[in-house]
């Protein structure tokens, strides 16, 4: 498992691991979520929910959830790919459960399922209470070869 700011205890970590622990990952510093944890077929993202990410309803716009759960799968996902391979999301769903204002937020996302080629990951978003505010799956595909080295 990898900690933020540290390094695996498992052996060499993943380049795309590696980027997003060392460097302002854009869509991170934009929506102001950082990694806490990551490391086999799991991952930890946290961030705090703010009046800048409301809705013209006032509460946490959906899609900055959605960004959260699919940024923490795809850490989970990376998490089990060969320094050689890369990933991308071919399907992405997500639940809401209760409306936040708020929050201090927590996405917990894991493997469910990991072949050769296809991973199905599911990720819960919990507020500061433990509060289950969305939940969230998704399905990616292993990129290899010239497609991986493209990215």
């Amino acid at each position: 498992m990898v900690e933020n700011g540290g390094t695996g205890s498992s052996g060499p970590v993943h380049p795309l691991i590696a980027k997003a622990l060392a460097s302002k990952v854009p869509i991170a510093e934009l929506i102001g979520f950082h990694v806490e944890a990551a490391g086999g077929g799991r991952a930890a993202l946290a961030m705090r929910a703010e009046p800048r990410h409301a809705n013209p309803m006032g509460t946490l716009h959906g899609g900055v959830l959605c960004d959260l759960a699919d940024a923490a799968m795809g850490i989970a996902f990376a998490t089990t790919l060969a320094s050689d391979e890369s990933f991308t999301t071919v399907s992405l769903g997500i639940n809401f459960f209760r409306p936040i204002w708020q929050a201090q937020l927590r996405a917990e996302a894991w493997i469910v399922s990991r072949g050769k080629t296809v991973g199905y990951l599911e990720c819960d978003v919990v507020d500061q209470d433990g509060k289950r505010v969305a939940k969230a799956h998704s399905t990616c595909f292993v990129l290899r070869g010239d497609e991986a080295r493209r990215r």
